[in-house]
């Protein structure tokens, strides 16, 4: 689904993942772009998910498509 953003981050940086034509996207806290696959995107995702890297915030937004 395209119509979501997940934001991954501390304080001090946040990095931004979402879906467009192509694939998933991952936008770096510096701005760099960097496709990955959905298996990675959730290897991102999970460990922030499950507690085992405290201080990391996760917050999803919703967009129309």
């Amino acid at each position: 689904n395209d119509s979501y953003i997940i934001f991954i981050g501390t304080k001090k940086f946040t990095e931004r993942y979402y879906r467009d034509k192509k694939g998933w996207l991952k936008v770096s806290a510096k701005g760099k772009k960097f496709r990955m696959t959905a298996e990675q995107v959730l290897n991102h995702l999970l460990p922030a998910l499950a507690g085992i890297k405290p201080g990391l915030t996760i917050k999803v937004e919703h967009h129309k498509s």
